[in-house]
């Protein structure tokens, strides 16, 4: 059996087309180390590679990208055929997560470590369930156990949600300031609300409003 071709180490030869081959095939994010290894050549040589292919396929406008994901690298599809993709997923595919385990696993996300029941407080529901379906299919597991009597289990998410977000890391979450508003967009609703009439009620805004 002949030996494997080995990746050019010493020139100027790229090394491109070895570690498409490896990444091509990888179900999993690859990471510098690994790649390095598995080429026989530095990791600054891999990374700078990585880089390079990544920019000549956004440069190219492809429906593929080589994106840095969980500490490694992948293949994953250009966010410009996103609708394509989504399209294709939801017509071809029925294992999408519910409104509550996505809710669920918002939570761990942000809050991480957490125990089941913090969980449940948050939701203000059970949600034993749903973190068994999301430990099941991997987003989630036990990081930790939480310190004093009872040492309840502890909850984060793990690299394959990583993977599935497309981030390298938890830093790149989007803040939670984003989806709350802020507080003088919490004092209009307020105020509006007071302005809403309950049902069979006198009109905040009608005669004899202000005479009490």
């Amino acid at each position: 059996m002949s030996e494997p071709a080995r990746a050019d180490t010493t020139g100027e030869s790229p090394i491109t087309a070895a570690l498409e081959a490896v990444l091509l095939l990888a179900e999993e994010p690859v990471s510098v180390a690994v790649l390095a290894a598995v080429l026989e050549t530095s990791a600054e040589r891999v990374r700078a590679a990585c880089e390079a292919l990544a920019q000549e396929y956004e440069s190219q406008g492809r429906g593929f990208v080589l994106a840095r994901v969980a500490g490694g690298y992948r293949f994953q599809t250009a966010p410009a055929q996103d609708a394509y993709v989504e399209r294709f997923v939801r017509e071809g595919h029925s294992g999408r997560l519910s409104a509550a385990a996505l809710e669920t696993l918002a939570v761990v996300a942000y809050k991480q470590p957490v125990s089941r029941h913090q969980v449940a407080e948050i939701r203000g529901v059970n949600v034993d369930g749903v973190m068994r379906t999301l430990r099941r299919r991997g987003y989630i597991d036990e990081i930790a156990r939480a310190p004093g009597p009872g040492q309840a289990v502890l909850f984060g998410t793990t690299s394959q949600f990583l993977e599935h977000l497309g981030l390298d890391s938890l830093d790149e979450l989007p803040a939670l300031s984003e989806f709350v508003p802020d507080a003088a967009e919490v004092e209009a609703m307020e105020n509006r609300l007071r302005l809403v009439p309950e049902p069979g009620g006198p009109d905040p805004g009608g005669p004899g409003a202000g005479d009490q």
